[in-house]
């Protein structure tokens, strides 16, 4: 399978996937039961003129798939409608939090790669000592450890006993006293990342030890950093790989993050959404990271299939034996 086929095969299923994506974001304001217009009123009191006007307002009295279609039409065009509980335009809302989830979510995949990779590295070329046990136990640990335990252990060890970073907060200062207020949440947010990289990288990198090429390069006398070299170049792709998923799935993972060290990013505005039964809110939102992830998944897929014809083949293959 060519790459331009291969790539076209993967857009095409990324469109399903976003189209089962948007009836399902859709649905939330139906997933309540009864009236529809009672999920849309949020917390405030249902009174008879409000639930009229809600009705009016989201085209209610329209059959389902009509109103789906206006909410698309709507949604491609920008307008993701306006928040019950503030009133306010909700991509408007969202793009004043945006700032602060991608700004944490870069620093928190910056430090699980610069820490992450170098160790899976150490842990691979030192198999079998006490040095890759430990490395490999505690990236068992961090995957393992939810991320507001963490979290919180974090805050009042390092930030309360300590006093070493701010309790909450984005400071009041400029970039820098920013970025020190993020440090924190990024690192650990960065903790189930860098478990993540540290035993995919060491897995990646065993292979490449086993192989057949790389006794041919000691035999040759090639320097140790000519081999490790040539090693990570061909263990580049499992890892690269790793990490574009990995990315996708930080961006919904800061939710608890932001939560529990008061950022105010989308994360905490899902949450205070989610409270106040916002439901345009929570419906942009929910679509916004679905979005992201299935994107970013896509993009990785395609690049691999690209840099790998191997990988073509294998799914073609998948793909003929479903069929």
């Amino acid at each position: 399978m060519s790459g331009l086929r291969y790539a076209g095969r993967r857009l095409a299923e990324l469109i399903a996937v976003l189209f089962t994506l948007s009836l399902v974001t859709f649905g939330l304001v139906y997933l309540a039961g009864g009236d529809p217009a009672r999920s849309l009123v949020g917390a405030r009191k249902a009174t008879p003129e409000l639930l009229a006007s809600i009705r009016q307002a989201y085209h209610l009295d329209e059959p389902i798939w009509q109103q789906y279609g206006r909410w698309i039409g709507d949604l491609l065009h920008g307008d993701l409608g306006e928040s019950v509980r503030t009133g306010l335009p909700v991509g408007q809302m969202i793009a004043d939090r945006a700032a602060v989830t991608t700004e944490l979510s870069v620093l928190a995949l910056a430090m699980a790669v610069v820490v992450g990779l170098p160790l899976g590295v150490v842990a691979a070329k030192r198999q079998g000592t006490a040095l890759d046990r430990t490395i490999t136990g505690l990236a068992v640990a961090g995957l393992s450890a939810p991320s507001f335990a963490v979290g919180l252990l974090a805050l009042y060890l390092l930030a309360v006993l300590a006093g070493w970073f701010p309790v909450y907060g984005l400071g009041s200062g400029g970039v820098a006293d920013r970025l020190w207020h993020l440090v924190l949440p990024a690192g650990t947010l960065a903790l189930g990342l860098l478990a993540s990289i540290v035993k995919v990288s060491r897995a990646a990198l065993l292979r490449e030890i086993n192989a057949d090429y790389t006794a041919f390069a000691r035999a040759r006398g090639l320097g140790r950093l000519a081999v490790t070299g040539a090693q990570l170049q061909n263990a580049a792709l499992p890892i690269a790989t790793t990490t574009g998923l990995l990315l996708a799935s930080l961006v919904s993972g800061t939710v608890l993050v932001e939560a529990t060290f008061s950022l105010g990013g989308v994360g905490t505005l899902l949450q205070e959404s989610v409270t106040f039964k916002d439901v345009p809110v929570v419906q942009a939102i929910t679509l916004g990271l679905g979005a992201i992830i299935c994107v970013t998944s896509a993009l990785v897929d395609t690049l691999a299939g690209v840099i790998d014809p191997r990988l073509r083949v294998r799914r073609s293959a998948r793909f003929e034996v479903a069929a």
